[in-house]
């Protein structure tokens, strides 16, 4: 099925800021993660990482997976397709 030019738009901003970057390329490496960890791991406060992890969610580039409190975080297969994209450009 075609994507329309929003859902790509929402897709593209999903991955166009070098924050969300840095998390895809983390979390290709770290799958599991949670907020916190990832803002420990790139040294961002846990406000600014949720904002990017709920965009790139949206874009369909993360998943989230319960576990009690904590919520783990994975690249989806979208995900992984948009790294291995901007290594392509680099």
């Amino acid at each position: 099925m075609k994507k329309t030019y929003r859902e790509l738009e929402r897709i593209v901003k999903g991955f166009a800021n070098h924050r969300r970057l840095q998390i895809l390329n983390l979390l290709n490496k770290n799958s599991g993660l949670s907020v916190q960890g990832i803002a420990e791991e790139v040294h961002s406060d846990i406000k600014n990482i949720s904002a990017h992890i709920n965009k790139m969610h949206i874009a369909g580039l993360v998943s989230k997976q319960s576990q009690g409190n904590i919520v783990r975080h994975k690249l989806t297969r979208r995900g992984k397709s948009i790294l291995q994209f901007v290594r392509i450009i680099e």
